[in-house]
C-alpha cells in the first residue's frame, strides 16, 4: 500500500512517497494526511551558516533526514530561495554520492507551489509564490536510515538608511514539525566600521570582534526547535560619532506609518574622552538582608568600585537603623580597595531608613559632574520618612539635573512604586532581583552597559514629518557600546527626515544632525516597527495605570492596541479567551474585565504579585524587539503547552519572556497584521463583523487563485488555511472551505 504525505519544513518542501514490501504493491491507495500529525521522516538537524563580506552574502545550508516510518521515503525536494540569491552549489550526500539539482525560475516555482496546494489541499506555499527555488530527487530513504542535505548561494545584500539586511526564510504559517536542532551562524566582515547589530526576530548572542570594529558574529541556537518567522538580521555602517539609522513602514499610504531609530555610540572610547562621573553606592544593610543576599551585594559593590575609570570618584552609603557613609567627601578611585574591606566588615543588622540614605547621598552629588547613584534594597521603608509620595518629593529636591538614579530590588517585598518612579524622574534604569537570581550578576550586568558615558542629557528632535508617541518617552543617556533604540509615529512630512541628537560631552554642549533619513510615503517597510511601537506603548499605558490608576481612556487604549495589533499581556489575556472579541459586544465585556485587572493592578504596591507586573512592564517598557505570539499558529494550545512555548521563546524565538497561560483561542501575526483564531476561522483584528461584510472566496478554486494573482499581498494572509478573513485597504475578503461555499 502507497502512502503519500507532504511535508513543509521552513524553506523546504518533502513530497514523500511511503513504499511498502512487493508483496503489497499489486494495488495502491493514494492517502492524504492529516494537516497536523506525526510523520515517518523528521528533522534531526537544520543548521545555517552564512559569512557576509562587504554586502556578499554566502549562505551554507545542512540538513538531515531520518526515516522513522516502516517502508522506503523518496520524493521531491524543494526550496525556495530568497530573492536575488544566486546558488553556488547544491549537493546531497547519499551514502557519499552528489544528486544533481536544477533551478527554478519564479515562474515554474510558482506553478509547481499551486500543484502542490491544490493536491493537498496545503496553503503553506502561498507565502513563496514568486520566488525561485531549488528543485531535486531524493533517492529512497530506507527505514530507519538518515539522508544529509548540504546547499550553498549567495546573493547581494541591499542597503537602506546606512542599513544592511539578512534574511533567512523560516517561517511557515502551518508548520507543526518539530527540529531536533536548529541553528543559525552569521559572520560579518566589512572594509567599514560596522555601528548597529539588530535582530527584530531571534534573541540572538552578538559577538564582536577583539582587534576590529568592523567584524562580528551573530549566533541562535535551539534545541526541539519549532518554526517560526523568518530570520532577520540588520547592521548599520558606521559613518559619525554617534550613528543613527532608521527602518519605517507604513500599512497603507492613507494611514499613519511607523519609525525605528537605532542610535549607537562609539564601541569603546580613549580614556580621555570618557565623561567622568560620580558614582555613589546606596546599599541596604537590614537585617533582612543577612545571609547570601548581603554576601552578593557586596560582591555587586566590590565589582562596581573595581571597575570605575581612572577619572572616576565614589562614595558609599549603607543604610538600616540610621545611615553610615564610607567618606566625608567623594573619593578618588584610588581608594577603592579601602572602601571594599571597610564594607566586607560589616553586617547586615537593623531597619530600613530609605529617605535618609538616598537623601544622604544626594547632598554629596556635585552638580558639575555626571551623578550616578545605584540603589540596592530589599524591602519597604520602616523607619524615618516611610510614606512613598513624601520620599519622591524629598528626593527630588535634593536632586540636580545631572543625577541618575538606578534601582535594585531584591526579592519581593520591595515598594515597586517607589523603585519605579525613582529610575524613571531620574533617566535610570530598574531592575528585580527574584529569589531565583543573583544581586551581584544584575548590579554587574548594568554597570557595564553604563560605565562609559558618550552623550549625556540627551535631546532627541526630529524634522521633516509630524512625530508623535515617541518611546522612550525621555531620554536616556547614551553609553559606549550600547545601543539605543527609539520608535514612534509619523504624518503629514515629506518622504526624508532630519535628526537631531543634543547633550552635553564633558560640559560641552554638542550637537549631532542626521539629514536625509528616508522615511516610507507609501505602503511597506518592515511590519516589526509596527509591533515593537505597539508593545512599547502598551507598556507605558499599563505602567500609568499601574502608577497612577485606571482611566476608562487608558483601559480603552490598552483594549484597542492589543486587539488591533495581537499584543497580549498578563492584564489583557482577553484577547484569545473570548470568541467574540471582534464584536462590540466583545469588546465592551473586555473593558469591563480590564477595568477590574486594572484596578488591581495600581492597588498592589509590594508582594511578589507586584513584582511580576513591574517587571513585565519594565520589560515591555525596554524592549528592543517585539515580543512573538505567545502561540503557534496552528491550533490552540493548553495552559502548560503554552508557558512550555514561551519558555523555549515562543515558535521561532522572538522578544519576551511574559508566562502568558494562554487557553483557548490561537493568536499569530503577519507582517503588521494580527490574526486570532475563532471557532476554526483565522480572522484580522481589524475586521469589525457589526459593521463589515466580506467578500467570499472558495479554497482553492479558479476565483482564489486568480483574486492572489489581482492582489499578490493577500497570499502571506491566505497561507493561513481554509478559513480566513482578511481586511485589505478597507475591503474584507473571507476564504471559505468548498463545503462551507
Amino acid at each position: 500500500m502507497y502512502r503519500r504525505i507532504t511535508l513543509f519544513l521552513f524553506t523546504t518542501v518533502l513530497s514523500l512517497l511511503a513504499i511498502a514490501p512487493a508483496a503489497a504493491q499489486e494495488c495502491c491507495v493514494i492517502v492524504e494526511p492529516p494537516p497536523f500529525g506525526p510523520w515517518n521522516v523528521t528533522v534531526d538537524y537544520h543548521r545555517v551558516n552564512a559569512t557576509i563580506a562587504d554586502q556578499i552574502a554566502t549562505t551554507e545550508v545542512e540538513m538531515q533526514f531520518t526515516n522513522d516510518g516502516e517502508g522506503l521515503a523518496e520524493g521531491t525536494f524543494i526550496f525556495p530561495l530568497p530573492e536575488g540569491a544566486a546558488v553556488d552549489e547544491l549537493v546531497m550526500f547519499i551514502d557519499g554520492l552528489a544528486i544533481e539539482a536544477r533551478i527554478l525560475r519564479a515562474e515554474e516555482a510558482r506553478a509547481i507551489y499551486n500543484e502542490i496546494v491544490r493536491q493537498y489541499r496545503d496553503p503553506a506555499l502561498l507565502e513563496y509564490i514568486g520566488t525561485s527555488a531549488i528543485q531535486a530527487s531524493v533517492f529512497p530513504i530506507p527505514a530507519g536510515e538518515s539522508r544529509q542535505i548540504l546547499i550553498r548561494y549567495s546573493q547581494v545584500l541591499e542597503v537602506d538608511n546606512g542599513l544592511i539586511n539578512y534574511t533567512y526564510p523560516m517561517q511557515s504559517a502551518l508548520i507543526d514539525q518539530v527540529i531536533g536542532q536548529m541553528s543559525v551562524s552569521v559572520d560579518v566582515t566589512s572594509n567599514d566600521p560596522i555601528s548597529s547589530i539588530y535582530s527584530p526576530s531571534h534573541n540572538v548572542l552578538v559577538s564582536r570582534a577583539q582587534d576590529t570594529d568592523s567584524a562580528f558574529r551573530v549566533g541562535f541556537e535551539q534545541l526541539n526547535f519549532i518554526p517560526g518567522e523568518d530570520f532577520n538580521l540588520f547592521y548599520g555602517i558606521a559613518t559619525d560619532t554617534i550613528n543613527v539609522n532608521m527602518l519605517s513602514f507604513r500599512e497603507s499610504a492613507n494611514e499613519d506609518g511607523y519609525f525605528m531609530l537605532l542610535l549607537q555610540p562609539p564601541l569603546s572610547l580613549p580614556e580621555d574622552q570618557i565623561i567622568p562621573k560620580d558614582v555613589i553606592i546606596v546599599l541596604d544593610q537590614s537585617g533582612s538582608m543577612s545571609g547570601s543576599k548581603w554576601e552578593q551585594a557586596r560582591a555587586a559593590t566590590s565589582y562596581v568600585l573595581e571597575n570605575l575609570n581612572p577619572r572616576d570618584r565614589f562614595n558609599l552609603v549603607v543604610f538600616s537603623t540610621g545611615a553610615r557613609v564610607y567618606g566625608a567627601e567623594m573619593q578618588p578611585v584610588a581608594e577603592a580597595p579601602a572602601a571594599i574591606d571597610w564594607m566586607n566588615n560589616l553586617f547586615a543588622e537593623g531597619g530600613t531608613d530609605i529617605n535618609l540614605a538616598l537623601t544622604t547621598a544626594l547632598d554629596m552629588a556635585d552638580g558639575d559632574r555626571q551623578t550616578t547613584i545605584m540603589f540596592m534594597t530589599d524591602g519597604l521603608a520602616t523607619e524615618g520618612v516611610v510614606e512613598t509620595p513624601s520620599i519622591l518629593e524629598n528626593v527630588a529636591a535634593a536632586a540636580n539635573d545631572r543625577t541618575r538614579i538606578f534601582t535594585f530590588g531584591v526579592g519581593d517585598d520591595v515598594d515597586t512604586f517607589l523603585l519605579d518612579r525613582l529610575f524613571q524622574e531620574f533617566r535610570g534604569a530598574g531592575s528585580y532581583v527574584r529569589p531565583s537570581e543573583r544581586i551581584d550578576e544584575e548590579v554587574a550586568s548594568l554597570y557595564t552597559k553604563i560605565s562609559a558615558p558618550v552623550l549625556t542629557g540627551t535631546e532627541l528632535s526630529i524634522d521633516g514629518a509630524r512625530v508623535e508617541l515617541l518611546y522612550p518617552a525621555t531620554m536616556p543617556d547614551l553609553f559606549a557600546g550600547e545601543q539605543l533604540t527609539v520608535v514612534g509615529r509619523y504624518r503629514d512630512g515629506a518622504d526624508t527626515l532630519t535628526v537631531r541628537l543634543d547633550g552635553e560631552v564633558n560640559d560641552t554642549a554638542t550637537s549631532f544632525v542626521y539629514d536625509e533619513l528616508s522615511l516610507r510615503d507609501n505602503a511597506g517597510g518592515q511590519p516589526f516597527v509596527a509591533r515593537l511601537w505597539a508593545q512599547r506603548r502598551i507598556g507605558d499605558l499599563l505602567n500609568t495605570i499601574r502608577l497612577n490608576g485606571e482611566s476608562p481612556e487608558l483601559v480603552d487604549s490598552v483594549v484597542n492596541l492589543s486587539v488591533r495589533y495581537g499584543i497580549i499581556t498578563p492584564y489583557t489575556s482577553f484577547l484569545i479567551e473570548e470568541d467574540d472579541i471582534l464584536t462590540q459586544q466583545g469588546q465592551d465585556r473586555a473593558r469591563a474585565d480590564f477595568e477590574e485587572e486594572a484596578a488591581e493592578l495600581n492597588a498592589n504596591v509590594t508582594g511578589g504579585a507586584a513584582v511580576d507586573a513591574a517587571d513585565d512592564i519594565n520589560n515591555m517598557n525596554q524592549a528592543e524587539a517585539p515580543m512573538a505570539p505567545p502561540m503557534s499558529a496552528n491550533e490552540p494550545m493548553d495552559a502548560d503547552e503554552a508557558e512550555a512555548d514561551m519558555a523555549m521563546g515562543g515558535a521561532g524565538g522572538g522578544a519576551g519572556d511574559l508566562n502568558l497561560g494562554v487557553t483557548q483561542n490561537a493568536l499569530t501575526n503577519v507582517n503588521s497584521k494580527s490574526f486570532v483564531n475563532i471557532n476554526g476561522v483565522w480572522n484580522d483584528t481589524t475586521f469589525d463583523p457589526d459593521n463589515m461584510t466580506t467578500n467570499q472566496v472558495t479554497f482553492l478554486s479558479d476565483d482564489y487563485f486568480d483574486l492572489l494573482e489581482e492582489f499578490p499581498e493577500l497570499t502571506d494572509y491566505f497561507a493561513l488555511g481554509d478559513n480566513v478573513i482578511v481586511v485589505l485597504d478597507g475591503i474584507a475578503y473571507e476564504v471559505v472551505p468548498e463545503d462551507a461555499s
